[in-house]
């Protein structure tokens, strides 16, 4: 009989497919396609990225409001404006406001929230939600798959509060592709393991960057590049230097209502890249699993159910 994830790895695979007409993608990714720009000042991506994490407040905020927040000039706004596209900022804040809206109408109701840790369950069910959208058309994270499955090694970054996520995935992947590094330790040890994975063949590296963003992270992917691997990266910052940096980049949102952020989607994102790398290899994939199935039931890793 089929262990349990050996039975999901055989019914569950990814169908590819672009998103249903109807399905609106989430208010991040679209703010994030309408900021995509490849020569947006530093003060500009400020702009974007205070408007992302603040949308649903800073869509109704005059040009002078705006400037004052995010502490740049009311003609840098304007300028802002022009290059993403807009005639000016009332043509922008209109856009901003469409999507806010639509934020609004499937946002768990204000009065419903009930005691705070309610009210970061809801946080984390509107994440899911908004991944749910973006995950409509299944194509990237294929994609991402393939590229991860066939690198060998595959390398796994994940520094301070993002280790979780990485051991996490890590431990998972370890389970149906045979050679994956697991680097949680940043300086020099993360930039000698970065340079080795490339010596011995790697092509990609997964990386997390949870808040708080940590320098090292950065210099860490940077240094990757720099030796010729290719960076997935999840986070929750669409925009940014961590994201400016990473070839594909699955944004997901946290949840940050308590002292220290949840990581409901996150952890999903994971399982679905997951769920992409067995579907590109599945014959590896079943070998794998039933010979540590064998051995799980050898040498008694389990509990009997």
């Amino acid at each position: 009989m089929p262990s349990p994830q050996q039975a999901r790895a055989q019914a569950s695979a990814i169908t590819s497919g672009k998103a249903d007409p109807e399905a609106e993608a989430s208010p991040t990714s679209q703010l994030r396609t309408l900021f995509d720009r490849p020569r947006l000042s530093p003060g500009q991506r400020r702009i974007a990225q205070y408007l992302i994490e603040h949308l649903t407040e800073a869509a109704f905020l005059s040009i002078t409001d705006l400037a004052d927040r995010v502490g740049v000039s009311q003609p840098s706004v304007t300028r802002f404006a022009s290059a993403v596209g807009f005639t000016g900022y009332p043509a922008l804040r209109e856009k901003l406001q469409a999507i806010a809206l639509g934020t609004f109408a499937g946002g768990p109701a204000e009065e419903n929230r009930g005691n705070e840790l309610q009210a970061a369950v809801d946080a984390e069910i509107e994440n899911l939600e908004n991944l749910r959208r973006d995950l409509a058309d299944t194509d990237r994270v294929i994609r991402t798959g393939r590229e991860l499955s066939a690198s060998a090694p595959l390398t796994v970054l994940g520094l301070r509060i993002s280790v979780s996520l990485a051991e996490y995935f890590a431990y998972a992947a370890r389970r149906i592709h045979p050679d994956v590094r697991l680097v949680t330790r940043g300086g020099s040890v993360a930039y000698d393991a970065l340079l080795q994975s490339r010596e011995a063949g790697g092509t990609w590296v997964l990386a997390f960057s949870m808040p708080r963003h940590a320098h090292e992270t950065l210099t860490a992917v940077r240094v990757a590049r720099r030796a010729g691997l290719k960076v997935a990266l999840i986070t929750d910052l669409a925009l940014g230097p961590v994201a400016d940096e990473a070839d594909v980049t699955f944004a997901t949102g946290t949840g940050s209502r308590l002292v220290f952020d949840s990581y409901a989607a996150p952890g999903v994102m994971c399982a679905a890249l997951l769920q992409a790398m067995t579907d590109a290899d599945p014959e590896r994939t079943q070998a794998r699993l039933e010979e540590y199935e064998q051995v799980a039931d050898r040498l008694q890793f389990f509990l009997k159910d």
